[in-house]
């Protein structure tokens, strides 16, 4: 394979964080405007114009949904210059639409990118979604578990008591009875609003966002992209696809999931080492949203490798346009 056909990560992984740090300043533009659709396509936009500016044969595998749904970076799109490796790209271009629209916390630009055939090809179906920092035995905490069940194996794992855990949980009525039996054990619980992926991996760094665990269902596409955050990061995370319908069925099936009851460790959702960029569009406990500075816009943006466990922050600094 010549060299221009190898996928390196080294040398991508700055054009990567170009990638994010376009869609959040979009996305910034439009904060606090109330306008959940105009913030996400200028997220898309800016997204998709910098990933055809880098050397690569890349394809969508995790998007902004079918291609009859969705305008720009639908799943199977190609993207790139056509040129240099071939690559798998899971993205979410504004990740908290909502949370952008009301300017509350923790809205982010988020790409990953690997090897091509690295990354499972979720469908947009519900997945339920299970995560624990690093520092733990393989296996302390499963999706066979109940959630009291989970909350005691990890209180004993990290050597304190139930009480000493805490659960995020996304903030949804189908939770309520998920919620009841976290509290019942004595575990306190964040609810956030939106944005899973993040929510996943503020349990990455729980010394800094005092997150140990989170639990729920959420969007598929999104356990991905999670699982290449974690991949890069270290910690564990477990996901089963949730099935409203036989319609849903049916696309799992189309996606080329033969198991519909399979649960993914997450080393099977992101197979081979992969690059991670997730630039703030609002102020979070990850990264600082971006923010105008007089005639400047500033933007703070994470970008790890999982090959080599780095993690970087990056602060960029443009003229307003």
């Amino acid at each position: 394979m010549s060299e221009d056909h190898i996928f390196s990560d080294r040398m991508l992984s700055l054009g990567l964080a170009r990638v994010s740090e376009a869609a959040a300043i979009a996305a910034a533009k439009l904060v606090g405007r109330g306008d959940e659709k105009a913030a996400d396509q200028a997220a898309v936009d800016a997204m998709r114009t910098q990933l055809n500016l880098l050397d690569i044969k890349g394809v969508v595998v995790i998007g902004e949904g079918e291609r009859d749904k969705a305008p720009m970076l639908y799943i199977g799109e190609e993207v790139g210059s056509g040129s240099g490796p071939g690559v798998d790209i899971a993205l979410d271009p504004l990740e908290g639409t909502t949370l952008t629209a009301k300017d509350m916390p923790n809205a982010l630009a988020v790409i990953a990118m690997g090897p091509r055939g690295s990354m499972l090809h979720a469908p947009d179906v519900y997945m339920d979604k299970l995560a624990i920092g690093p520092g733990y035995q393989n296996g302390v905490v499963s999706l066979d578990m109940t959630p009291a069940e989970r909350i005691r194996a990890l209180a004993r794992a990290k050597g304190t008591s139930a009480t000493g855990i805490m659960v995020c949980v996304l903030e949804r009525p189908r939770h309520q009875e998920l919620v009841d039996e976290i509290r019942s054990t004595g575990a306190r619980i964040r609810l956030i609003t939106d944005g899973d992926v993040a929510g996943v991996i503020h349990c990455a760094e729980p010394e800094k966002t005092g997150i140990d665990m989170y639990m729920g269902s959420g969007g598929a596409p999104e356990g991905v992209l999670a699982a290449a955050a974690l991949k890069c990061m270290g910690g564990q995370m477990y996901g089963r696809l949730l099935f409203r319908n036989e319609d849903e069925r049916s696309r799992a099936r189309k996606a080329g999931i033969a198991d519909l009851e399979k649960i993914y460790a997450r080393d099977e959702m992101v197979t081979e080492d992969v690059i991670f960029a997730a630039t703030g569009v609002t102020d979070g406990s990850i990264v600082q949203g971006a923010r105008r500075d007089g005639e400047w816009m500033e933007t703070e943006t994470i970008l790890m490798r999982s090959k080599t466990g780095s993690i970087r922050r990056l602060f960029y600094r443009q003229r307003n346009q």
